[in-house]
C-alpha cells in the first residue's frame, strides 16, 4: 500500500513535468513539524523581545500579536490552497510561473531565495548572539561571527549528510518545542506572576516615536516570528500524499504557533517586575528577564533548552531553503544551475545548494550593521514571494475564470481570503523598511534593481521557467 502511494505521488510530480530524485520519506507530521519547527515562537519571539520591549513594550505581545496572526492566517490559508494544487519543490515559484507566466515566476523564486538565506542568517546570527550571553563569552564581533560560522556549518553538514537524521530532528523538534513551551509556563505559573492581567496591554517604548508609530514598527517580532511556513510547500516532493498532508502542515503550524505563541509570551511579559529596567536590558532582555525572575540556575536552563530550539530551527531553516534553491536551479533559474541542481547519489540531497546557501548566510551577517535590518529584510523578502504567486492567482481567475483546485480548499471564500492576504502583505513591506531598519530599505531597493536588470538583460532571453504551464 505505502509503494502504492509512493508511485502515485512520483506520477503526480511526472504530470506537473519533474521525474522523482528526492527522498520521499516523510508524512503528514513531518511536513507540520518542518513548518511549526522554522516558525519557532521559541526563537523569534525571544531574540526579538527585547525589539518588542523598545518599540511598544508589553502591548507588543498582545494586541500586537493578535493583530498580526489573524493577518498572517490570511497569508498562511491562501498558500496552504496553492499547495495542494501544485505540490512541487519550486512551491511558490512554480505557482506564479503556472498562472502568472515565466517573468512572476523568475521574480518569486529571487525573492525567495533572498528571504530563505536570510532567515537562515537571523536564526544562527540571533542563536549566537543568545549562546555568548547565555555562557558569558566576550560580546565582540568576532567571538559572535565565529559561533555563527560554527553553527552554519553544523546545520548544513547534517542537511547534506544526514538527510534521514535531519528528518527525525525536524519531527522531533515539533514535540521538543511544544515540551519547552510547556516547561516554562509551568515553571512561570509556579514561580507566580509579578504583573495582573492588564499589564499585557501597556504600553512602553524607548525610542523617539509617536506612539502609533512605534507600536506598528514593535510589530516586526510577531510578523518574523509567524514566518517561514511555506517550508511544508518547499518539501513536498518528499512527502507522501502531498496534496493533503502539505496544506494542513501549513494551516496548523500557524494555528498552534499563533496559540501557544500568545500563551507563552503573555506568561514571560507577565513575568517582568520592573518595566523600565526590563525596557534598558536591550536586546539581553529576556535572558536578563529569565535570571532576574527565577534565579541565574533556573533561568540558565531555561534559556539553554530554548537555544536548542533555535538550532532545530536553524536546521529546518537550511532543509526548506536548499529546496528552494535546487527547484529554481534545476529550471535552470539561476548563475551556474547545473551546479546548485546537482542532487548528491549517495545521500540523495542537494548538498551544493546547501552550502552555497551557508555561505550566503555568512556574508549577509557580516554586511548588514544592525541585527533587526536582517530580520526586515528576511520578513519583507519571504512575504513578497508569498503574495505574488496569490495575486496571479487572482488575476489568472479573473481573466481565466477557473484555475486548478486541489482538495485542500477555501471554496467560495478562497478569493475575498486572497484580497485580505494580499492587502497586509503590502502594508508590512512599506512597514518594515521604515526607520529605524531603513537600512532594510536600501538593500531591497538595491536587490531589487539587480533583479531588474539581470532579469532585462540576461534572465527574460535565457530563462525558460518551469517545464510545466497551465493550458
Amino acid at each position: 500500500m505505502e509503494n502504492s502511494r509512493v508511485d502515485q505521488d512520483a506520477k503526480d510530480l511526472q504530470h506537473l513535468g519533474y521525474v522523482q530524485e528526492l527522498l520521499r520519506d516523510m508524512g503528514g507530521f513531518s511536513s507540520f513539524a518542518v513548518s511549526f519547527s522554522v516558525i519557532s515562537i521559541l526563537t523569534g519571539a525571544t531574540q526579538l523581545y527585547g525589539y518588542g520591549l523598545q518599540h511598544g513594550g508589553p502591548i507588543e505581545f498582545s494586541l500586537g500579536w493578535i493583530l498580526v496572526s489573524i493577518f498572517t492566517l490570511t497569508v498562511a490559508l491562501s498558500m496552504a490552497e496553492l499547495a495542494s494544487s501544485y505540490p512541487t519543490a519550486g512551491a511558490l515559484y512554480h505557482w506564479s510561473s503556472f498562472l502568472g507566466g515565466k517573468g512572476l515566476g523568475w521574480f518569486t523564486a529571487c525573492f525567495n531565495t533572498i528571504g530563505q538565506f536570510a532567515i537562515l542568517a537571523g536564526i544562527d546570527y540571533g542563536l549566537a548572539q543568545f549562546i555568548v550571553s547565555l555562557v558569558g563569552w566576550p560580546n565582540t564581533p568576532l567571538v559572535i561571527t565565529s559561533l555563527y560560522a560554527v553553527l552554519l556549518l553544523s546545520h548544513a553538514g547534517l542537511n547534506h549528510y544526514g538527510i534521514r537524521l535531519v528528518a527525525w530532528l525536524n519531527d522531533f523538534s515539533a514535540g521538543y518545542h511544544i515540551v519547552v513551551v510547556f516547561v516554562i509556563l509551568g515553571i512561570l505559573m509556579s514561580k507566580g506572576f509579578a504583573q495582573p492581567f492588564s499589564f499585557l496591554f501597556k504600553f512602553k517604548s524607548s525610542d523617539s516615536f509617536h506612539p502609533t508609530y512605534s507600536f506598528l514598527i514593535g510589530l516586526l517580532v510577531a510578523q518574523w516570528t509567524l514566518t517561514g511556513y511555506d517550508a511544508s510547500a518547499h518539501v513536498t516532493e518528499e512527502t507522501h500524499n502531498p496534496r493533503k498532508n502539505a496544506p494542513w502542515g501549513i494551516f496548523l503550524a500557524v494555528v498552534i504557533s499563533m496559540i501557544m505563541g500568545f500563551i507563552m509570551l503573555a506568561a514571560i511579559t507577565l513575568s517582568i517586575t520592573n518595566l523600565d529596567q526590563a525596557v534598558g536590558f536591550g536586546d539581553d532582555a529576556f535572558v536578563k528577564i529569565m535570571n532576574l525572575r527565577l534565579g541565574t540556575t533556573m533561568g540558565s536552563v531555561i534559556v539553554g533548552l530554548i537555544a536548542g530550539a533555535m538550532w532545530l530551527c536553524g536546521l529546518a531553516s537550511m532543509t526548506s531553503a536548499s529546496r528552494m534553491v535546487y527547484a529554481f536551479a534545476r529550471d535552470g533559474g539561476l548563475p551556474l544551475s547545473k551546479v546548485w541542481a546537482k542532487i548528491n547519489e549517495t545521500h540523495r540531497t542537494p548538498s551544493n545548494a546547501i552550502w552555497a546557501l551557508a555561505l550566503l548566510s555568512l556574508i549577509l551577517a557580516l554586511s548588514v550593521k544592525l541585527y533587526s535590518a536582517i530580520i526586515s529584510i528576511a520578513t519583507i523578502a519571504l512575504y513578497i514571494s508569498y503574495g505574488l504567486p496569490i495575486v496571479a492567482r487572482l488575476k489568472y481567475r479573473l481573466s481565466r475564470g477557473v484555475d486548478e483546485v486541489g482538495p485542500w480548499n477555501l471554496g467560495r471564500f478562497s478569493n475575498f481570503v486572497a484580497i485580505l492576504a494580499v492587502s497586509w502583505i503590502c502594508f508590512i513591506i512599506v512597514l518594515f523598511i521604515l526607520p529605524p531598519n531603513e537600512q532594510a530599505g536600501e538593500i531591497m531597493g538595491g536587490i531589487l534593481l539587480l533583479f531588474a536588470l539581470i532579469w532585462i538583460f540576461r534572465a527574460r532571453k535565457h530563462f525558460s521557467g518551469p517545464r510545466f504551464h497551465l493550458k
